[in-house]
C-alpha cells in the first residue's frame, strides 16, 4: 500500500476503538431445514424459519447462516485462488486494473465516504457482460455493457470465481424469498427485479496497518444493493453499528458461515419494516485479512420504490422511486475520487427528507 498518507486518516469522530465489543447477539440462523424436501411439506419449522429471518432483519439489519448448502471446496477455491493473485508484485495486479470506464478488476484506492480505504480488492460481475447506464446524468439513455477482466496468474481464479458466483446466486435467491415470506408477501414477489442482474463479487485484502486507530479498511457505509452475503476469514474485523444503542459491535467470525446484511434496497422496498443497518471494516495492525462479499443488485432498468402490497393509508410510502442503474453508476463513479459534495445515499429520495426542504 506504500507508506501510509492523510488521505487514510478518519475524521477525529470516526476514527475506530481498538477495544470494540464481539456482537455475540448478531443471530446465527441454521438453513439446513432447506436442504430436505419434506421441509416444505412442514409449516412449523417453516413458519419458524421464516420469523428468524424476520425478526434479524427487523432488529439487526445483519445474520449469519450456517448448514446453507455451499460446498466448503468451492469457498476453499475461490479463497485460495484470491491469496494468490493478492499475492503478486503490484505491477502485475495493475494489468488487470480498473478505472471509470472499466468497472470491474483490480483496484487499491478506493474510497468510502471521500476517505480511502486500507485496502486493495478485486471485482468481477456475474453476468459477462454486465449492462449499465453510460452515465450517471438522467437525460442520458445510452448504456454500455461491462465485461469481466481476468488475470492470467492464478489461471484458476475464473473457473473458482465463476463457480462461486453461481453458488451465491443460489443462496441469495433462496434468501431473498424468505425475506419475501417473513414480509407477507408471495415467496418470489422480488426475483423478477433481478432479470439482467448487476451483481458483483469483490474479493478483499487488507494488509496489515500500522495506523489502526487512525484507519479503516471500509469506513463506515450502508450498502446500496438488496442483499449482501459476505465470507471472512478468522481474522475479523467487521463491525455493525447495534441498532439498540448506535455501539459499535464485531461480528464473531463463523466457519464457514456467511454473514448476510439487508441492503438500502431492502430497506426501500420493505418501506423501512426492515432496515439497511451502517457498517464498516477495522484494519489490524499484524494480520492480514480476506474476506468476499457477493452483492446481489437488480437489474439496471429497476426503479425502485416501496412494495405497494406494503403501503396503506397508516403506512404510507417513505420514499420516492428512482434508478437503480443511475443510482449504482453514480456511487461507482465516486469511488474512485474524493468528491467536494456528499456520495449519493437512498435518505435522498425520502419524502420526509424532501418534504422538509
Amino acid at each position: 500500500m506504500g507508506e501510509v498518507d492523510s488521505a487514510f486518516i478518519q475524521e477525529l469522530e470516526h476514527r475506530p476503538k481498538l477495544n470494540v465489543v464481539e456482537a455475540g447477539g448478531i443471530p446465527v440462523i441454521d438453513l439446513s431445514p432447506l436442504n430436505h424436501p419434506e421441509f416444505y411439506d412442514d409449516p412449523g419449522v417453516l413458519h419458524s424459519l421464516i420469523k428468524e429471518i424476520g425478526d434479524a432483519c427487523k432488529n439487526w439489519g445483519f445474520f449469519q447462516v450456517i448448514n446453507h448448502g455451499v460446498p466448503s471446496e468451492v469457498q476453499i477455491g475461490i479463497e485460495t485462488a484470491a491469496r494468490k493473485f493478492f499475492a503478486l508484485e503490484t505491477e502485475e495486479k495493475r494489468k488487470v486494473r480498473r478505472d471509470e470506464n472499466i468497472v470491474y478488476g483490480y483496484y487499491d484506492t478506493e474510497h468510502t465516504k471521500n476517505v480511502r480505504d486500507w485496502k486493495e480488492v478485486f471485482d468481477f460481475t456475474i453476468e459477462n457482460p454486465t449492462l449499465l447506464p453510460a452515465s450517471h446524468k438522467t437525460e442520458d439513455k445510452e448504456v454500455q455493457e461491462l465485461r469481466n477482466q481476468w488475470p492470467e496468474y492464478p489461471p484458476e481464479l475464473r473457473e473458482a470465481g465463476e463457480e462461486y458466483a453461481r453458488a451465491m446466486e443460489r443462496l441469495s435467491y433462496t434468501l431473498l424469498e424468505l425475506i419475501a415470506l417473513s414480509l407477507g408477501l408471495p415467496k418470489k414477489r422480488f426475483n423478477g427485479f433481478f432479470q439482467d442482474q448487476t451483481s458483483f463479487i469483490r474479493l478483499n485484502h487488507y494488509p496489515p496497518c500500522p495506523i489502526p486507530d487512525l484507519a479503516l479498511g471500509v469506513g463506515r457505509h450502508k450498502d446500496g444493493g438488496a442483499l449482501t452475503v459476505l465470507a471472512q476469514d478468522d481474522v475479523g474485523g467487521l463491525d455493525v453499528k447495534r441498532k439498540s444503542d448506535g455501539e459499535w459491535v464485531r461480528v464473531k467470525p463463523v466457519p464457514y458461515s456467511y454473514i448476510i446484511n439487508v441492503g438500502d434496497i431492502i430497506q426501500v422496498w420493505s418501506n423501512e419494516k426492515y432496515e439497511s443497518v451502517e457498517h464498516r471494516v477495522m484494519v489490524n495492525s499484524e494480520r492480514e485479512r480476506f474476506s468476499i462479499p457477493f452483492f446481489f443488485n437488480p437489474g439496471h432498468e429497476v426503479m425502485v420504490k416501496p412494495i405497494e402490497e406494503l403501503i396503506s393509508e397508516e403506512s404510507p410510502a417513505k420514499y420516492k422511486e428512482y434508478n437503480w442503474g443511475k443510482f449504482f453508476k453514480t456511487r461507482k463513479t465516486s469511488n474512485f475520487k474524493k468528491l467536494d459534495v456528499e456520495n449519493i445515499q437512498i435518505h435522498h429520495f425520502s419524502i420526509s427528507d424532501s418534504s422538509d426542504k
